[in-house]
């Protein structure tokens, strides 16, 4: 099969598209042909040599941690799913290639009002902004911050707050985002010196928690504004963590959590905006745009 991924850490630049056997679905899983893949900084970190805890980097290695696409074997065990099936799911490799294995509980199915591209786009930054939102305990009557908003992690956790009842939901970005946080419900700040004072004439009874996905002001001005610091969540600045007295937040994926995300999209409650799409081919581009941090939305490799 045809797959991206590096034989050396390094940058951009050492993603090529290679060849590797096909795997073979096993006991309790499912094989996918994968249709779309989502790009995260996540894969980037993998780029550059990081692991996820217990998993090993093989090289050559390829990154990608959620896609969308057609079950072509089933496994043994397997209820529920079938050859032909159209689902979305998340592993935490191997997704930048013609197929993927993964146990049967870490996919869902696909509804019909889903694209391939927002399928392949879902579930990565929308579980992560799932996680983050129960996390800060966000409920009916919260204003609620969230730095870096127009991003797609940053979208999600908009959109789940005001879900889940948030009175306000101040979201920072460059200016040329802020008609699109508006459309999200969101009221737009912008990311400069001054964030601090900016977001209080804004929030003028307090700002209840707050979720960081980009650091620098935006991480500083939660801190500054929200009194329980175990309300504030950064999925950007661990390396500040502990000097500003916060709590590290981890979560689990789940085929749950996935379904309740889906579930809010088919309902129309729940936007995936499409940034931009590359081919197989070009994932060296997808990650170069991805570590820009700038632009709205998502970005997602279609693999025909």
């Amino acid at each position: 099969m045809r797959a991206a991924a590096f034989r050396s850490i390094g940058g951009p630049e050492v993603m090529e598209v290679m060849s590797f056997p096909e795997p073979q679905a096993g006991s309790g899983q499912v094989r996918v042909r994968v249709k779309t893949a989502g790009v995260q900084h996540y894969d980037c970190s993998v780029r550059n040599g990081w692991a996820p805890q217990g998993v090993a980097i093989q090289i050559p290695q390829i990154p990608g941690n959620e896609f969308a696409g057609i079950i072509d074997q089933v496994g043994d065990g397997v209820t529920g799913f079938h050859i032909g099936g159209e689902v979305l799911g998340f592993a935490l490799l191997n997704c930048y290639a013609e197929y993927v294995v993964v146990g049967a509980d870490q996919i869902v199915s696909k509804p019909g009002s889903m694209t391939w591209e927002e399928a392949g786009g879902l579930t990565g930054n929308g579980q992560g902004a799932h996680i983050a939102m129960k996390a800060i305990g966000v409920g009916p009557g919260d204003t609620v911050l969230i730095n870096g908003a127009a991003g797609s992690l940053g979208a999600f956790a908009v959109q789940l707050a005001k879900e889940w009842g948030a009175k306000t939901v101040i979201g920072t970005a460059s200016k040329q985002n802020h008609d699109y946080l508006r459309s999200l419900g969101a009221v737009p700040v912008t990311y400069e010196e001054g964030l601090t004072e900016r977001v209080k004439a804004l929030a003028p009874d307090g700002v209840d928690a707050a979720f960081d996905t980009a650091g620098g002001e935006g991480i500083h001005a939660a801190v500054n504004l929200v009194q329980d610091k175990n309300r504030i969540c950064t999925f950007f600045a661990y390396g500040l963590i502990e000097e500003l007295g916060l709590r590290v937040v981890r979560g689990q994926r789940s085929a749950a959590r996935l379904a309740e995300l889906v579930d809010l999209h088919s309902k129309g409650k729940l936007r995936i905006h499409i940034r931009q799409t590359f081919p197989l081919e070009r994932a060296a581009d997808a990650h170069r745009l991805i570590e820009t941090r700038h632009g709205r939305g998502k970005i997602v490799l279609t693999i025909d």
